[in-house]
């Protein structure tokens, strides 16, 4: 520990910290990016509120994916933006439906690499075009990229900004889900021009983020941890993957569809049959197995019933009691003839 961690610090983060991360999202997520054009924030959601402070106005219309993430929404909902929920399918945001429900949206907030919740990756041919559509229309995309380090069959996929030859995309990267949430840094990468009006957001807002943790991250990267750490990482999670998809198919699989099970620290399930999934999962908590209802993420109607099941904090022998469970309150069990 220093004295100069005492002081306030750059209003962008750590130097130390941004020429780490920049290095870092230029080698494993293709991102175009200088040390200058990172900013360190505390978390994804601080991101993305200050791109809306930067980016829009209100009454400005936003691009949400349907379903989506209710905290991002609510976001753009308090900077008096109007909402355009654009359905996602197995290829990601379909950009054509949100060409043809609002062209002049003021931008896009996608998770191209692993939607969430619904966990598809965004096709290339969708990448294109919704860059062609930002483009021609002057709209920003805010590339929200949660947990791209987690892949399980293939290498992660490159990030969608890396494509962007006309500056349209905002890339928003966080820590909480590769080391741990209470850390609370993520980071922006800004277009250049944008820099400065980032930066004075930035100083109206928090004057900028606490030092010390900025270089003890930057050091972690540096001396090859976090590397290792996401090698080690992505065994595990793959082998807590496996065993729940595994347990989905074996006993669930005539009542579910299962979506989103190549990468991430999740994967969804939807319901085949009609069903509450709130009140399933109000049961299920009262039995001490917890459940992420689906319908919530969604905006307009009619929701899909299911269910987002993350498995980052279950361990592999605990996962198909935990899906026995789930079985037990989509099927209550009826009594037998003749028995008690």
């Amino acid at each position: 520990m220093d004295a100069k961690f005492l002081h306030y610090g750059d209003q962008a983060g750590s130097k130390a910290l941004r020429e780490t991360v920049a290095t870092y999202l230029r080698t494993a997520r293709s991102v175009r990016c200088e040390a200058g054009q990172i900013m360190i924030v505390s978390g994804s959601q601080q991101a993305l509120e200050i791109s809306a402070r930067v980016l829009l106005d209100s009454g400005n219309r936003v691009w949400v994916e349907e379903p989506g993430y209710r905290l991002a929404r609510d976001v753009f909902a308090l900077s008096g933006c109007h909402l355009v929920p654009v359905p996602v399918d197995r290829e990601g945001l379909d950009v054509a439906a949100g060409i043809k429900r609002c062209h002049k949206a003021r931008a896009a907030l996608v998770t191209p690499s692993h939607q969430f919740p619904l966990g598809v990756t965004m096709s290339a041919s969708r990448r294109l075009r919704l860059l062609d559509w930002a483009q021609s229309s002057g709209s920003w995309i805010l590339e929200d990229d949660y947990d791209s380090e987690y892949r399980y069959e293939r290498m992660p996929i490159a990030s969608l900004q890396g494509l962007d030859a006309n500056t349209r995309v905002i890339y928003i990267g966080t820590f909480s889900k590769v080391l741990f949430p209470s850390l609370r840094l993520g980071y922006l990468v800004i277009p250049p021009d944008l820099v400065d009006r980032f930066l004075r957001v930035r100083r109206a807002m928090d004057l900028g983020p606490p030092t010390f943790f900025q270089e003890v991250l930057a050091d972690f990267i540096s001396a090859g941890h976090f590397a290792r750490h996401i090698r080690r990482m992505r065994v595990l999670y793959g082998e807590r993957r496996n065993a729940l998809a595994d347990s989905i198919r074996t006993q669930l699989g005539s009542r579910v569809d299962m979506l989103g099970d190549e990468a991430g620290m999740h994967l969804t399930v939807t319901l085949r049959k009609s069903g509450n999934d709130l009140e399933i999962a109000e049961r299920a908590a009262r039995q001490n197995l917890r459940l992420w209802p689906l319908s919530p993420s969604y905006l307009g109607a009619p929701p899909r019933s299911g269910f987002i099941l993350g498995f980052g904090n279950a361990a592999v022998s605990e996962i198909p009691r935990a899906v026995r469970k789930l079985h037990q309150l989509l099927a209550p069990s009826q009594k037998q003839p003749g028995k008690p």
